[in-house]
């Protein structure tokens, strides 16, 4: 394959337009243009001077640059202030075919809080020479073929766009082709190579054509491509398409075994040279086979894999209809199938940046948080509508809408949170705000996000920390609520527990000592039974005593609680003496016996 390229002076005049820099008036958005490839180092502007900024407070503001996504692309040099390229930027990397191809950046600056947008956009350079997908293309053609007949060639892609992908061929000087190229309505080339004499195996068995792809941009580039032919005996008609090419448009998402087109071919010769099979052809590349599968019988193409809009929005197949003779001839055509978006992306919601708690003396319009929102879908799938829930003092401001993809996934909307009136801690020292977002499709699908602002008194240190969270709502959600209920009943039933195992505890260690003993027996435990007009409890409390007892080894006493405790009465020493005495004699009595 040959490429070339050559430089002119009309190049430099349009790198110098592309570093024009311009300052949309009271639009509050600052932009820049730059070309792609631009070198490491390339000034692309004074952004410190265009905001309004003083090179000395960069830094004690602490003067930031954000972007989503890559962050080394631009970089800001904070002694002059000047926005730098700082690492190479391909254009086709990051926005491939897209019309429209910018870099959008958040600068922020403290003491007081501001934030501007940057736009930087990037303009595509004529960088990219056609290609094809291969450098030699084989074609059989059976000698019999009659003039003005015709036989398909891959043409070539090119990567830029505008100008710069504007293709036009040609082949080199032959007496047998002519290239004839055909663009339908979707601006899809269809390369033929049209028989104009006919051709003799037996004199030429073989030709060699060669070519030509140039682009419309300055300087040109070219890509070239070997036609290798191979001139065949046999068989008069070829299959041939009451179309060359089949425009189908079909839903994302659509499940496998779904119809895509059912082609039919029709051939002039009889009987098993009449007979027709359908099949993908040489050109169709591996991951189109994975998507779809055609019946070589029936011709049908159904779908046989994921389709997915976000993924690759449209296929290109190329369809071969072969006769069965011992010398098959070919028809051709291509189908393009072009996918129709749905809606089946959540938007996604991210919290940039926070700036809490809030002191409740902060003047009205303080930012206090910024919200990124995106949809990967397209068209107005992708187009969010944002809300603050419920009536709080605060307001969802929106500062970024309305703009096409870019490279970034910085998706639709873009917003700040701020507050709407003066903050008192006294009327509600903590807000729960909710952020809603929903996208335009049907059905509509939601996100949420929230933001939980604590107050602090004027010159008081953070009393608590605030979050915030995002996601969308679903049974997910609910069941890791219900798992945090069950954990927090479980340490409130395991608490009460060793609560009341401790009120045990100290219940028989403060009970005054009540004995009885003997002079005679095994260690057992005396036990005090006090009653009240709502039940009775007692306790036991193990001596060191020998008593008089013919029962056995020592029992422990039931522990009983009731919902009261009366005051037991304490016996004097005279009673308890006396009440041992009688208790002594009565077991020592009854051992006698």
């Amino acid at each position: 394959m040959v490429y070339s390229r050559r430089e002119s002076p009309g190049s430099r005049l349009l790198l110098l337009w592309l570093l024009l820099v311009y300052w949309k008036a009271g639009s509050g958005q600052l932009h820049y243009s730059i070309p792609e490839e631009a070198k490491h180092g390339t000034f692309v502007g004074r952004i410190a001077q265009d905001l309004g900024l003083e090179l000395a407070e960069l830094v004690p503001r602490l003067f930031r640059v954000a972007s989503k996504g890559r962050r080394d692309l631009l970089e800001v040099n904070l002694r002059n202030g000047i926005l730098f390229v700082n690492s190479r930027i391909d254009r086709e990397e990051l926005c491939r075919r897209s019309a429209e191809c910018s870099i959008h950046l958040e600068v922020i600056v403290d003491r007081p809080l501001q934030v501007f947008h940057v736009e930087v956009a990037v303009k595509d350079i004529n960088d990219n020479p056609p290609r094809f997908s291969r450098q030699e293309q084989r074609l059989f053609i059976l000698e019999s073929r009659m003039p003005d007949s015709r036989f398909p060639v891959e043409g070539a892609s090119d990567l830029d766009i505008g100008a710069n992908a504007q293709l036009r061929y040609r082949l080199n000087p032959n007496e047998y082709f002519d290239l004839d190229v055909k663009t339908n309505e979707e601006e899809t080339h269809f390369l033929e190579l049209v028989l104009r004499k006919s051709l003799d195996r037996e004199e030429t068995q073989e030709h060699r054509l060669l070519v030509i792809a140039t682009d419309g941009g300055q300087p040109e580039l070219t890509g070239t491509v070997q036609l290798l032919i191979n001139v065949l005996d046999a068989n008069d008609n070829a299959p041939e398409f009451d179309k060359s090419i089949y425009n189908v448009r079909l839903l994302e998402n659509a499940p496998s075994g779904t119809l895509v087109i059912k082609l039919n071919a029709s051939d002039a010769d009889e009987g098993i040279n009449k007979d027709i099979g359908y099949f993908f052809s040489n050109f169709v590349l591996d991951d189109v086979k994975s998507k779809f599968i055609i019946n070589s019988n029936t011709g049908e193409i159904k779908v046989k894999g994921e389709l997915d809009y976000e993924v690759c929005n449209s296929y290109e197949i190329n369809i071969d209809a072969m006769d069965k003779s011992a010398f098959p001839l070919t028809g051709h055509c291509k189908v393009v199938v072009k996918l129709l978006d749905v809606n089946d992306n959540t938007p996604e919601m991210a919290i940039t940046s926070l700036f809490l708690p809030v002191k409740e003396d902060a003047p009205v319009s303080t930012v206090i948080a910024l919200i990124t929102v995106s949809d990967r879908d397209s068209g107005a799938n992708g187009q969010v509508t944002c809300s603050l829930m419920p009536h709080v003092p605060f307001k969802l401001v929106s500062t970024f809408k309305n703009y096409a993809r870019i490279p970034f996934r910085v998706g639709l909307y873009t917003g700040e949170i701020s507050t709407t009136r003066s903050l008192d801690e006294t009327e509600a020292p903590r807000h729960r705000l909710l952020v809603l977002v929903k996208d335009h499709g049907e059905p509509a699908l939601t996100a949420t996000a929230t933001v939980l602002v604590s107050l602090v008194e004027s010159g008081q240190a953070p009393k608590a920390s605030s979050r915030a969270s995002a996601g969308a709502v679903g049974p997910e959600a609910a069941l890791v609520d219900v798992n945090v209920y069950l954990i927090i009943a479980i340490c409130a039933v395991s608490s009460l527990l060793v609560l009341t195992l401790l009120l045990y505890t100290a219940l028989r260690c403060s009970a005054p000592p009540t004995e009885v003993v003997c002079t005679r027996g095994n260690p057992t435990l005396s036990t005090l039974v006090c009653s009240s007009a709502v039940g009775s409890w007692s306790y036991s409390q193990q001596r060191r005593q020998r008593v008089c007892s013919g029962e056995g080894p020592p029992k422990m006493d039931l522990m009983a609680f009731s919902p009261s405790l009366s005051p037991c009465p304490v016996m004097g020493r005279a009673e308890n003496q006396a009440l041992n005495e009688d208790h002594d004699a009565k077991t020592c009595d009854s051992r006698r016996q």
